[in-house]
């Protein structure tokens, strides 16, 4: 014998998938065609839908199901924030994946040893990041700032020019 609502568990991942497959989907029509009011009227009405769906299956769900649907509707102003200010990226892809070099350079390595090395490590690896979003070269920006630090010139700067 199953779990109490546990046979709901598909049917619920169907629904919000096809929820968030929506959300996405609106998002990315905002950022081609930048209509704020088409964007907001959507959003008004997806919210509305969202809450009727965490209404409507809160409870019937197993355990690990309930905790994410209690999570989306406790943590709505999180989870939905992208709905209210659509400049907001509806996922942190780019987080993640600024991230991967430091997880895998820290699994490779085992990590540091020090609190100080943490430090270091973790101030190279902004720099390398910071330099690939920009498109230039890391190490040119090392070149350039062991360079200035030598011969006391001005320090390159990472922040970028608009």
């Amino acid at each position: 014998m199953g779990l109490p609502g546990k046979s709901n568990n598909a049917a619920v991942a169907t629904v919000f998938i096809e929820l968030i497959n929506e959300a996405f989907k609106q998002h990315r029509l905002w950022r081609e065609e930048g209509d704020l009011v088409t964007y907001f009227q959507w959003a008004v009405d997806f919210q509305v839908r969202l809450n009727q769906a965490l209404q409507t299956w809160l409870g019937t769900v197993g355990y690990a199901a309930g905790l994410l649907l209690k999570s989306l509707r406790d943590k709505a102003d999180q989870w939905w924030y992208f709905l209210e200010d659509p400049n907001v990226e509806p996922d942190n892809n780019l987080a993640e994946r600024s991230l991967r070099l430091a997880v895998t350079k820290r699994k490779v390595s085992g990590g540091s040893r020090s609190m100080e090395r943490f430090k270091q490590t973790a101030n190279l690896l902004s720099v390398i990041q910071t330099c690939r979003f920009q498109s230039r070269s890391a190490m040119a920006f090392f070149r350039e700032a062991i360079s200035a630090h030598s011969c006391d010139f001005a320090m390159p700067s990472l922040i970028p020019l608009f």
